[in-house]
């Protein structure tokens, strides 16, 4: 049951118990929450305070909203996209709430992950989606900004044959936080070419273990991978 909360025209205790319904499981993706007035009235507070609440919760991606009226409209539960957790984590990092250090080693414990269970459970689509980005990157003149892309995608390929959506998405944002670092240590290497061949020699080298169903081999050459390439971009291997 919806409770009053303890005090009024505050939006944060609307979040509160808006999470609270979410966490004991009344509110499920897809579920419509109370029209405003409604919500505002069971929970004591000012409909502005219900206003800021879910403004807050739209930017989130807990909600979504729909306007007009009938049986489509209104402000429902929805299902978080990646691209709210790429933003939260993009910010924080650029705050330097994360370091750079604990971005990375985060980064190489959630892709010896992926990497252990993509070489367990990749299937034909799968070892076709890491082949693509390989593909992409082996362009001849590729550029840097597509190369960069492509690698993101290549390691959020090998993510997604883990067959884990929670590891697909944090690997995404977790990547998409660094790209503009990323692109930035790379504007700083003498030898960009260089750099990029070594880097899509060693995805190859993570392909074929995984491929090959070498879970072990697959993970270590991952971490060498990411640790590799950080020790090589300026910046990347710091704080």
């Amino acid at each position: 049951m919806w409770r009053p909360v303890s005090r009024a025209n505050t939006y944060e205790l609307v979040i509160d118990a808006v999470e609270e319904q979410i966490m004991a499981g009344s509110l499920t993706v897809g579920d419509p929450l109370p029209a405003e007035r409604d919500l505002a009235d069971k929970l004591g507070v000012s409909r502005a305070s219900v206003r800021e609440a879910l403004r807050v919760l739209d930017s989130l991606g807990v909600v979504r909203s729909a306007g007009g009226s009938g049986r489509g409209a209104g402000t429902f539960i929805a299902a978080m996209p990646s691209a709210a957790l790429t933003r939260f984590l993009r910010l924080h990092v650029a705050l330097a709430n994360f370091s750079i250090s604990d971005v990375l080693d985060t980064r190489v414990q959630l892709e010896r992950s992926s990497a252990v269970l993509a070489a367990a459970r990749a299937d034909e689509d799968a070892v076709a989606a890491i082949n693509a980005q390989l593909a992409m990157m082996d362009t001849p003149g590729v550029s840097l900004e597509v190369f960069n892309d492509a690698d993101t995608a290549f390691h959020v390929a090998i993510a997604q044959a883990a067959g884990n959506q929670l590891f697909s998405d944090l690997t995404a944002a977790i990547r998409t936080s660094l790209r503009g670092s990323i692109f930035a240590a790379f504007n700083r290497v003498d030898d960009q070419q260089a750099l990029m061949s070594r880097l899509q020699a060693q995805h190859r080298e993570i392909t074929a273990a995984i491929v090959a169903g070498r879970s072990e081999d697959a993970a270590q050459l991952t971490e060498e991978h990411i640790r590799f390439a950080a020790a090589q971009l300026p910046g990347l291997s710091e704080a």
